[in-house]
């Protein structure tokens, strides 16, 4: 994500004076921009949503699907993501700063959690029919997700009518190499059966540098009464399912851990779950 951004904004200047009142116009000049940085081989620019600013009269920010075919040390990679950009119909920029708080408006623009996003094998704890849906994003190894998942999880399973619960797996690879072996031997943990896979995933105790998988497939087995192998953990089920959490996150431009959604809207709080009555 960070490589797009940096090979966009090289062929950018953060404000660039434009007509862009409609999708089509952004659509048109960033394209047009973008596509003319000799790195990007391939450029699909498309709006997905627009959102007017509350915060700033005239302003919207523009929730954008970049699909991208980009130059790097083995030739070219394809890049598929989300980005924002803000615009009044008359300039354009990749952020916008409240300069009272010095808080991003970036912070306040979020994707809606769609109804395709809410899978059968995401659902943890609850009727899908449940009063409220709550989404949990995270990662075993992360210190904050450790302390704070299964506490809202455990509070939650109590009441399945009141909540649907769904759990999809982020491990930061770049933080936490060991996570990603961990959530693939819960994901080949439940598609064999076993129960409360995910709260016994908090538990494990793995260096989160780890990178033997047969060491981290060993602590996770030991903590959870489990027999994975790496053979159960290479299967197309457990891959597929890893690659589904993987995008709906990007899609939802979820890139931290724990995030939240409540109801379809990301829950900057954490806690409205423990506001129902």
């Amino acid at each position: 994500m960070l490589l797009m951004l940096r090979l966009l904004l090289s062929t950018l200047i953060v404000s660039s004076f434009l007509q862009a009142n409609t999708d089509a116009d952004m659509e048109a000049f960033l394209q047009k921009t973008f596509s003319a940085n000799p790195n990007i081989l391939k450029l699909d620019v498309k709006v997905h949503k627009k959102i007017k600013l509350e915060q700033v009269d005239g302003w919207s920010a523009f929730i954008l699907n970049v699909d991208a075919n980009v130059k790097d040390k083995e030739g070219s990679r394809d890049v598929n993501q989300k980005m924002i950009w803000f615009s009044n119909g008359t300039t354009i920029s990749p952020d916008l700063i409240d300069m009272k708080t010095g808080t991003s408006l970036k912070d306040t623009v979020s994707p809606s959690f769609e109804d395709s996003h809410y899978k059968k094998q995401n659902l943890i704890y609850g009727n899908a029919d449940a009063t409220h849906k709550v989404a949990i994003f995270s990662d075993p190894l992360c210190p904050f997700c450790r302390d704070f998942v299964p506490k809202a999880i455990e509070q939650m399973k109590k009441d399945p009518k009141k909540f649907a619960l769904y759990y999809y797996h982020l491990p930061l690879e770049s933080l936490h190499p060991a996570a990603v072996t961990l959530v693939k031997a819960a994901t080949a943990a439940e598609l064999k059966g076993e129960k409360d896979v995910v709260l016994k995933l908090y538990k494990v105790e793995v260096d989160a540098r780890e990178s033997d998988e047969s060491k981290i497939l060993a602590a996770f087995n030991k903590s959870a009464k489990t027999n994975i192998t790496l053979q159960d953990i290479k299967s197309k089920a457990v891959q597929e399912h890893f690659s589904s959490d993987i995008k709906i996150a990007s899609d939802l431009m979820v890139n931290g851990t724990p995030t939240m959604f409540f109801d379809g809207k990301l829950d900057k709080t954490k806690v409205q779950y423990q506001k129902v009555k």
